[in-house]
Protein backbone atom coordinates (compact mmCIF):
# COMPACT_ATOMS: atom_id res chain seq x y z
CA UNK A 1 0.00 0.00 0.00
CA UNK A 2 2.89 2.31 1.20
CA UNK A 3 4.94 2.36 -2.45
CA UNK A 4 1.86 3.50 -4.57
CA UNK A 5 1.61 6.42 -1.66
CA UNK A 6 5.27 7.53 -1.45
CA UNK A 7 5.65 7.28 -5.64
CA UNK A 8 2.71 9.59 -5.76
CA UNK A 9 4.00 12.18 -2.76
CA UNK A 10 7.52 11.96 -4.60
CA UNK A 11 6.00 14.31 -7.00
CA UNK A 12 5.27 16.66 -5.16
CA UNK A 13 7.82 19.42 -4.90
CA UNK A 14 9.77 20.74 -1.58
CA UNK A 15 8.46 17.52 0.29
CA UNK A 16 11.01 15.84 2.56
CA UNK A 17 9.47 12.74 4.65
CA UNK A 18 11.69 11.57 7.54
CA UNK A 19 11.21 9.33 10.03
CA UNK A 20 8.09 6.55 11.01
CA UNK A 21 5.60 9.66 10.55
CA UNK A 22 6.21 10.01 6.82
CA UNK A 23 3.53 7.60 5.77
CA UNK A 24 0.75 8.81 7.57
CA UNK A 25 1.98 12.73 6.71
CA UNK A 26 1.84 11.26 2.96
CA UNK A 27 -1.80 10.12 3.41
CA UNK A 28 -2.46 13.68 4.58
CA UNK A 29 -1.19 15.10 2.26
CA UNK A 30 -2.72 13.08 -0.82
CA UNK A 31 -6.41 13.75 1.34
CA UNK A 32 -5.38 16.98 1.09
CA UNK A 33 -3.86 17.66 -2.71
CA UNK A 34 -6.67 15.29 -3.67
CA UNK A 35 -9.37 17.80 -1.74
CA UNK A 36 -8.08 20.33 -3.50
CA UNK A 37 -8.42 19.12 -7.25
CA UNK A 38 -11.38 18.67 -6.14
CA UNK A 39 -12.57 22.07 -4.98
CA UNK A 40 -13.55 21.01 -1.67
CA UNK A 41 -12.60 20.93 2.07
CA UNK A 42 -12.75 18.67 5.31
CA UNK A 43 -14.39 20.53 7.71
CA UNK A 44 -12.70 20.98 10.74
CA UNK A 45 -14.42 19.21 13.69
CA UNK A 46 -16.08 16.68 11.13
CA UNK A 47 -17.44 13.79 12.81
CA UNK A 48 -16.20 10.89 11.86
CA UNK A 49 -18.62 7.75 13.29
CA UNK A 50 -17.42 3.98 13.72
CA UNK A 51 -19.24 1.26 12.23
CA UNK A 52 -19.65 -0.63 15.72
CA UNK A 53 -17.65 -3.80 14.64
CA UNK A 54 -14.04 -2.49 14.64
CA UNK A 55 -11.08 -3.83 17.15
CA UNK A 56 -7.97 -1.53 17.82
CA UNK A 57 -4.26 -2.45 17.08
CA UNK A 58 -1.96 0.17 17.34
CA UNK A 59 -4.41 2.89 17.36
CA UNK A 60 -5.64 1.62 14.03
CA UNK A 61 -9.71 0.16 13.52
CA UNK A 62 -9.97 -3.04 11.86
CA UNK A 63 -13.44 -4.18 11.13
CA UNK A 64 -14.61 -7.74 12.02
CA UNK A 65 -18.32 -7.59 10.69
CA UNK A 66 -19.76 -8.29 14.42
CA UNK A 67 -20.62 -5.85 17.06
CA UNK A 68 -17.38 -5.09 19.42
CA UNK A 69 -17.48 -2.66 22.23
CA UNK A 70 -14.40 -0.67 22.59
CA UNK A 71 -13.40 1.04 26.19
CA UNK A 72 -13.57 4.17 24.90
CA UNK A 73 -17.36 3.42 24.59
CA UNK A 74 -20.12 4.11 26.05
CA UNK A 75 -21.20 0.68 28.45
CA UNK A 76 -17.47 0.07 27.61
CA UNK A 77 -15.09 -1.82 30.41
CA UNK A 78 -11.54 0.50 30.17
CA UNK A 79 -8.57 -2.25 31.16
CA UNK A 80 -6.46 1.17 31.28
CA UNK A 81 -8.18 2.58 34.51
CA UNK A 82 -6.46 1.92 37.57
CA UNK A 83 -9.44 1.90 39.70
CA UNK A 84 -11.71 -0.05 40.50
CA UNK A 85 -14.41 -0.71 38.09
CA UNK A 86 -17.64 -1.93 40.56
CA UNK A 87 -16.62 -0.63 43.83
CA UNK A 88 -18.42 2.21 45.46
CA UNK A 89 -17.29 5.67 44.14
CA UNK A 90 -15.25 6.64 47.09
CA UNK A 91 -13.77 3.34 47.36
CA UNK A 92 -12.33 2.60 44.13
CA UNK A 93 -8.81 4.75 44.48
CA UNK A 94 -6.35 2.38 44.36
CA UNK A 95 -4.80 3.95 47.58
CA UNK A 96 -8.17 2.84 49.24
CA UNK A 97 -7.93 -0.11 48.81
CA UNK A 98 -8.17 -2.69 51.65
CA UNK A 99 -5.45 -4.76 49.76
CA UNK A 100 -3.15 -2.91 47.25
CA UNK A 101 -1.46 -5.53 45.02
CA UNK A 102 1.91 -3.57 44.09
CA UNK A 103 1.42 -1.50 40.70
CA UNK A 104 -2.04 -0.58 39.96
CA UNK A 105 -1.86 -0.82 35.82
CA UNK A 106 -2.40 -4.43 35.19
CA UNK A 107 -0.65 -4.49 31.90
CA UNK A 108 2.83 -3.72 30.69
CA UNK A 109 4.74 -3.34 27.73
CA UNK A 110 5.37 -6.43 25.14
CA UNK A 111 9.08 -7.73 24.65
CA UNK A 112 8.42 -10.52 21.98
CA UNK A 113 10.52 -10.02 19.02
CA UNK A 114 11.56 -6.47 20.21
CA UNK A 115 15.17 -4.97 20.36
CA UNK A 116 15.96 -3.24 23.42
CA UNK A 117 15.74 0.23 20.50
CA UNK A 118 12.01 -1.01 20.35
CA UNK A 119 10.94 -1.47 23.72
CA UNK A 120 12.73 1.89 24.40
CA UNK A 121 10.88 3.70 21.26
CA UNK A 122 7.18 2.29 22.32
CA UNK A 123 7.84 3.09 25.74
CA UNK A 124 6.73 6.61 25.12
CA UNK A 125 6.53 6.87 20.99
CA UNK A 126 3.69 4.06 20.34
CA UNK A 127 3.70 1.06 18.43
CA UNK A 128 3.75 0.58 14.53
CA UNK A 129 1.87 -1.95 13.55
CA UNK A 130 4.24 -3.71 11.93
CA UNK A 131 6.11 -4.26 15.25
CA UNK A 132 2.47 -5.88 16.92
CA UNK A 133 2.67 -7.98 13.85
CA UNK A 134 6.13 -9.25 14.74
CA UNK A 135 5.11 -9.30 18.64
CA UNK A 136 2.10 -11.08 18.41
CA UNK A 137 1.60 -14.58 17.08
CA UNK A 138 -0.75 -16.46 19.56
CA UNK A 139 -4.32 -15.73 20.30
CA UNK A 140 -5.57 -17.60 23.70
CA UNK A 141 -8.64 -18.67 24.71
CA UNK A 142 -10.20 -18.71 27.80
CA UNK A 143 -13.72 -19.81 29.60
CA UNK A 144 -14.42 -17.07 32.40
CA UNK A 145 -15.96 -19.13 34.90
CA UNK A 146 -18.26 -16.20 35.28
CA UNK A 147 -20.69 -16.66 33.17
CA UNK A 148 -21.02 -12.70 31.83
CA UNK A 149 -18.48 -10.28 30.47
CA UNK A 150 -19.70 -8.09 33.50
CA UNK A 151 -18.64 -10.69 36.06
CA UNK A 152 -15.35 -11.26 34.02
CA UNK A 153 -14.02 -8.01 34.23
CA UNK A 154 -15.17 -8.04 38.01
CA UNK A 155 -13.70 -10.58 38.85
CA UNK A 156 -10.54 -10.05 36.69
CA UNK A 157 -9.80 -6.09 36.63
CA UNK A 158 -11.57 -5.49 40.79
CA UNK A 159 -10.43 -8.64 42.55
CA UNK A 160 -6.97 -10.62 40.22
CA UNK A 161 -5.73 -7.70 38.94
CA UNK A 162 -5.30 -8.93 35.74
CA UNK A 163 -6.03 -8.16 32.29
CA UNK A 164 -7.21 -9.65 29.29
CA UNK A 165 -7.79 -7.81 25.29
CA UNK A 166 -10.96 -9.35 24.16
CA UNK A 167 -14.55 -10.44 26.48
CA UNK A 168 -17.31 -12.37 24.42
CA UNK A 169 -20.31 -11.81 26.33
CA UNK A 170 -23.17 -15.02 25.84
CA UNK A 171 -24.89 -12.73 23.39
CA UNK A 172 -22.12 -12.91 21.22
CA UNK A 173 -21.08 -9.37 22.03
CA UNK A 174 -17.32 -8.69 22.02
CA UNK A 175 -15.55 -6.24 24.48
CA UNK A 176 -12.21 -4.79 23.64
CA UNK A 177 -10.39 -3.72 27.26
CA UNK A 178 -7.31 -2.61 25.86
CA UNK A 179 -5.06 -2.47 22.40
CA UNK A 180 -4.15 -5.42 21.29
CA UNK A 181 -0.37 -3.49 21.27
CA UNK A 182 -0.59 -3.83 25.27
CA UNK A 183 0.71 -7.04 27.19
CA UNK A 184 -2.21 -8.02 28.73
CA UNK A 185 -2.12 -10.62 32.07
CA UNK A 186 -4.08 -13.58 31.51
CA UNK A 187 -1.67 -16.18 30.14
CA UNK A 188 1.65 -15.93 32.21
CA UNK A 189 4.73 -17.02 30.04
CA UNK A 190 2.37 -16.36 26.56
CA UNK A 191 1.33 -13.52 27.79
CA UNK A 192 4.31 -11.03 25.78
CA UNK A 193 3.61 -12.93 22.67
CA UNK A 194 -0.40 -13.42 22.48
CA UNK A 195 -3.89 -11.92 22.41
CA UNK A 196 -6.46 -13.42 24.97
CA UNK A 197 -10.10 -13.74 25.18
CA UNK A 198 -12.01 -14.99 27.64
CA UNK A 199 -15.58 -16.53 26.60
CA UNK A 200 -18.28 -16.08 28.85
CA UNK A 201 -19.11 -19.73 30.42
CA UNK A 202 -19.28 -21.63 33.28
CA UNK A 203 -16.21 -23.84 32.81
CA UNK A 204 -15.49 -27.72 32.63
CA UNK A 205 -15.86 -29.77 36.37
CA UNK A 206 -14.54 -33.11 36.93
CA UNK A 207 -16.75 -35.44 38.52
CA UNK A 208 -15.70 -35.09 41.85
CA UNK A 209 -16.08 -31.20 41.82
CA UNK A 210 -18.61 -29.06 42.50
CA UNK A 211 -20.51 -27.85 39.44
CA UNK A 212 -23.16 -24.87 39.04
CA UNK A 213 -25.69 -26.42 36.51
CA UNK A 214 -28.20 -25.75 38.71
CA UNK A 215 -28.35 -21.52 39.03
CA UNK A 216 -27.32 -21.12 35.60
CA UNK A 217 -29.17 -23.61 33.27
CA UNK A 218 -32.28 -24.80 33.12
CA UNK A 219 -34.29 -27.04 31.14
CA UNK A 220 -37.54 -26.01 29.06
CA UNK A 221 -40.45 -27.65 28.75
CA UNK A 222 -39.69 -28.63 24.73
CA UNK A 223 -36.45 -29.98 26.33
CA UNK A 224 -34.12 -27.58 25.48
CA UNK A 225 -31.24 -25.85 27.66
CA UNK A 226 -31.20 -22.53 28.75
CA UNK A 227 -28.91 -20.12 30.36
CA UNK A 228 -30.35 -18.63 33.38
CA UNK A 229 -27.92 -15.97 34.82
CA UNK A 230 -28.88 -15.58 38.50
CA UNK A 231 -27.60 -12.39 39.41
CA UNK A 232 -29.60 -9.47 38.14
CA UNK A 233 -27.10 -6.98 37.42
CA UNK A 234 -25.47 -9.38 35.11
CA UNK A 235 -28.61 -10.05 33.25
CA UNK A 236 -29.53 -6.50 32.63
CA UNK A 237 -25.82 -6.35 31.30
CA UNK A 238 -26.25 -8.60 28.63
CA UNK A 239 -26.59 -6.07 25.37
CA UNK A 240 -29.52 -8.02 23.25
CA UNK A 241 -32.68 -7.18 24.24
CA UNK A 242 -34.52 -10.14 25.47
CA UNK A 243 -31.51 -12.98 24.15
CA UNK A 244 -32.33 -16.27 25.28
CA UNK A 245 -29.07 -17.63 25.82
CA UNK A 246 -28.98 -21.58 24.60
CA UNK A 247 -25.68 -23.99 24.72
CA UNK A 248 -25.28 -24.34 20.51
CA UNK A 249 -25.35 -28.93 22.29
CA UNK A 250 -28.35 -29.22 24.29
CA UNK A 251 -26.42 -31.63 26.25
CA UNK A 252 -23.12 -31.83 29.04
CA UNK A 253 -19.77 -32.55 26.25
CA UNK A 254 -17.65 -34.80 28.16
CA UNK A 255 -13.83 -35.05 27.44
CA UNK A 256 -10.66 -35.59 28.66
CA UNK A 257 -8.47 -32.20 29.68
CA UNK A 258 -5.06 -32.67 31.70
CA UNK A 259 -5.45 -36.35 31.87
CA UNK A 260 -8.97 -35.56 33.43
CA UNK A 261 -12.58 -36.18 32.18
CA UNK A 262 -14.42 -32.96 32.44
CA UNK A 263 -17.86 -32.20 31.87
CA UNK A 264 -19.14 -28.65 30.13
CA UNK A 265 -22.11 -27.09 28.71
CA UNK A 266 -21.02 -25.16 24.99
CA UNK A 267 -20.76 -21.84 24.10
CA UNK A 268 -23.92 -20.23 22.46
CA UNK A 269 -23.92 -20.06 18.45
CA UNK A 270 -24.00 -16.38 18.73
CA UNK A 271 -20.62 -16.80 20.81
CA UNK A 272 -18.87 -19.01 18.05
CA UNK A 273 -20.44 -16.97 15.48
CA UNK A 274 -18.41 -13.39 17.11
CA UNK A 275 -15.57 -15.80 17.87
CA UNK A 276 -15.16 -16.59 13.92
CA UNK A 277 -15.32 -13.15 13.04
CA UNK A 278 -13.10 -12.01 15.65
CA UNK A 279 -10.05 -14.89 14.74
CA UNK A 280 -10.65 -14.35 10.59
CA UNK A 281 -9.83 -10.84 11.58
CA UNK A 282 -6.75 -11.62 13.77
CA UNK A 283 -5.12 -13.66 11.31
CA UNK A 284 -5.24 -11.37 8.65
CA UNK A 285 -3.96 -8.07 10.77
CA UNK A 286 -1.67 -10.32 12.50
CA UNK A 287 -0.83 -12.77 9.99
CA UNK A 288 1.63 -14.20 12.20
CA UNK A 289 -1.88 -16.07 14.38
CA UNK A 290 -2.24 -18.81 11.95
CA UNK A 291 -5.28 -20.34 11.98
CA UNK A 292 -4.26 -23.63 13.28
CA UNK A 293 -4.23 -24.83 16.84
CA UNK A 294 -1.67 -28.04 18.49
CA UNK A 295 -2.51 -31.26 16.83
CA UNK A 296 -1.29 -34.90 17.95
CA UNK A 297 -0.10 -37.03 14.90
CA UNK A 298 -3.67 -38.38 14.73
CA UNK A 299 -5.23 -35.16 13.76
CA UNK A 300 -6.68 -34.56 16.76
CA UNK A 301 -6.47 -31.08 19.05
CA UNK A 302 -3.62 -31.62 22.05
CA UNK A 303 -6.12 -31.96 25.47
CA UNK A 304 -2.82 -31.13 27.67
CA UNK A 305 -0.23 -28.88 28.37
CA UNK A 306 2.29 -28.64 25.59
CA UNK A 307 6.33 -29.11 26.34
CA UNK A 308 8.14 -25.94 26.43
CA UNK A 309 9.45 -26.23 23.38
CA UNK A 310 6.40 -27.19 21.76
CA UNK A 311 4.83 -23.60 23.25
CA UNK A 312 7.61 -22.00 21.72
CA UNK A 313 7.51 -23.37 18.31
CA UNK A 314 3.59 -22.88 18.24
CA UNK A 315 1.86 -19.83 15.62
CA UNK A 316 -1.98 -19.85 16.16
CA UNK A 317 -4.91 -20.72 18.21
CA UNK A 318 -4.12 -22.29 21.31
CA UNK A 319 -5.86 -23.23 24.96
CA UNK A 320 -4.85 -21.71 28.32
CA UNK A 321 -4.80 -25.18 29.22
CA UNK A 322 -1.78 -25.80 26.65
CA UNK A 323 0.22 -23.30 28.54
CA UNK A 324 -0.40 -23.72 32.26
CA UNK A 325 -1.05 -27.57 33.70
CA UNK A 326 -3.87 -26.23 36.45
CA UNK A 327 -6.01 -24.73 33.68
CA UNK A 328 -8.26 -26.64 31.61
CA UNK A 329 -10.08 -23.65 29.45
CA UNK A 330 -11.33 -23.82 26.69
CA UNK A 331 -12.82 -26.58 27.83
CA UNK A 332 -13.68 -29.75 26.27
CA UNK A 333 -16.71 -28.65 24.35
CA UNK A 334 -15.27 -25.97 22.72
CA UNK A 335 -15.47 -26.75 19.00
CA UNK A 336 -12.05 -26.09 17.75
CA UNK A 337 -12.50 -27.29 14.36
CA UNK A 338 -15.98 -24.82 14.16
CA UNK A 339 -13.38 -21.88 14.75
CA UNK A 340 -10.58 -22.74 12.76
CA UNK A 341 -12.83 -23.61 9.67
CA UNK A 342 -15.20 -21.11 10.21
CA UNK A 343 -12.33 -18.52 10.09
CA UNK A 344 -10.43 -19.89 7.08
CA UNK A 345 -13.99 -19.33 5.11
CA UNK A 346 -14.31 -15.79 5.56
CA UNK A 347 -10.25 -14.61 6.28
CA UNK A 348 -8.30 -13.60 3.11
Amino acid sequence: MFKTVDVFVSALPRVVFLGPSAKVWSIVLICSFAAGLAGCQVKPGTLTPRHGDEIMVAGQLFRTGTPVVLWTDPGGYDAYRVDKRFTDLELREYDKWAEPKGDPQRYNIRTHNMTPEEIEQVRGGGWTLEQVQRAVDQFVIHYDVCGTSRRCFDVLHDHRHLSVHFMLDIDGTIYQTLDVKERAWHAGSANSRSVGIEIANMGAYAQDEKKPWEHWYTTDPDGRVRITVPNEADRASVLRDNFVGRPSRNHLIVGKIQGKYREQYDLTDEQYDALIRLTATLHNVLPQIELAAPREPDGSVTNHILTPEAQDAHRGLIGHYHVSEVKSDPGPAFDWDRVIKGAKKIAK
